[in-house]
């Protein structure tokens, strides 16, 4: 019970993205349904509502904002991060990907085997951020936040 069942994301004000990086969102959002683990702590000895929970991402005033909901629309609550431990992550990220894309076009496998371990190594730095920075506020596992991190990737797309 303690996963998200929905998956919303606000795009208003977002640059449309590449068709590269609209395919790594719907795999992310597909993934992330099919199997996650997403928890709520108690807070101030505040009952939580039980999940599974729907869950809404946005970027607002420079800050990234995750509003939870029950799986019947019952707001649950409402946590802003700070986009500035993600910045460099993703600018590394974005340039990785950037080179996956253009060497899976061009490059021998090997070579693209090699840019690929690059890319998975960044992906896992910027889960383990984002764990860092849900700490206290939601519990995930290291392929939720894999797969979250995925979907902030794409809200700062442009």
């Amino acid at each position: 019970m303690n996963r998200i069942c929905h998956i919303e994301i606000d795009e208003r004000g977002l640059v449309r993205p590449t068709p590269e990086i609209e395919q790594e969102r719907k795999v992310a959002i597909f993934d992330l349904l099919e199997e996650n683990r997403f928890n709520l702590p108690v807070r101030d000895d505040r009952q939580v509502p039980a999940g599974p929970y729907r869950l809404g991402l946005a970027i607002r005033e420079g800050r990234l904002v995750f509003t939870v909901a029950t799986e019947a629309e019952k707001p649950v609550g409402e946590f802003h991060l700070s986009l500035g431990p993600f910045r460099q992550v993703v600018k590394d990220y974005f340039q990785i990907c950037e080179s996956y894309f253009d060497a899976v076009k061009r490059l021998p496998p090997s070579q693209i085997e090699a840019i690929d371990m690059a890319r998975r190594g960044i992906h896992n730095e910027g889960a383990r951020v984002l764990q860092e920075r849900l700490e206290g506020k939601a519990e995930v596992d290291i392929d939720t936040a894999r797969r979250l991190f995925t979907l902030i990737c794409v809200l700062h797309w442009g």
